[in-house]
């Protein structure tokens, strides 16, 4: 079984992305994988400092979502766009996981995964341009990010109010996009002889 691992990032209670986030890994579930759901709204960080590291060593919280992505398989986040790039939450949460743990390999939260990532924007391009920045940057850490990847515009008006996609051809999408991650996943578990 696919195991995945999503998340926003984003901090805000009325967030879109985390909207989005819940829709997509409710398909995730759906298409057999086993989803664990974060919030890196309960996992605070200070900004990422090498003094303070030095000093205090890697914080709780950091280990805690480095430990979730090294055991899981996947990861499907969806990202909000600011200024034409990645959130400072989210990239300050892969600075700090991606520092050197004891023992384990450097990137371990990273290297090996597959991701798919979504965006939502109030604006036509639905958080497209920062989707670039976040795929460099997993890239470059060992991720394989998936070609597809789903940007949803006018994202303020795509939810009902049960939170659900009410955009039909924006939810075929999402849909898909999660069924490939899941596809890919479970395809390289069994190739490596994992679940």
């Amino acid at each position: 079984m696919a195991r995945i691992l999503a998340f926003a990032g984003s901090a805000r209670a009325g967030s879109v992305n985390k909207k989005l986030v819940r829709v997509a890994a409710r398909m995730a579930r759906e298409a057999g994988a086993e989803v664990t759901e974060i919030d890196l709204q309960d996992f605070p960080l200070p900004l990422y400092d090498g003094d303070l590291e030095e000093d205090q060593g890697v914080p709780g919280n950091a280990t805690r979502i480095r430990d979730l992505m090294r055991d899981h398989d996947g990861l499907l986040l969806s990202c909000p766009e600011y200024n034409s790039s990645i959130t400072p939450l989210l990239k300050n949460t892969f600075d700090w996981v991606s520092r050197p743990a004891d023992g384990q390999p450097s990137l371990i939260a990273f290297r090996g995964k597959v991701a798919t990532l979504l965006s939502a924007s109030p604006g036509a391009l639905g958080g497209l341009r920062g989707l670039v920045h976040v795929r460099a940057i997993l890239g470059n850490v060992g991720v394989l990010v998936l070609p597809s990847q789903v940007a949803v515009s006018q994202a303020h008006k795509a939810f009902s109010d049960d939170g659900e996609l009410a955009d039909e051809g924006a939810a075929a999408r999402v849909e898909k996009a999660v069924a490939e991650l899941v596809e890919v996943v479970g395809k390289l578990a069994v190739a490596s002889g994992g679940s």
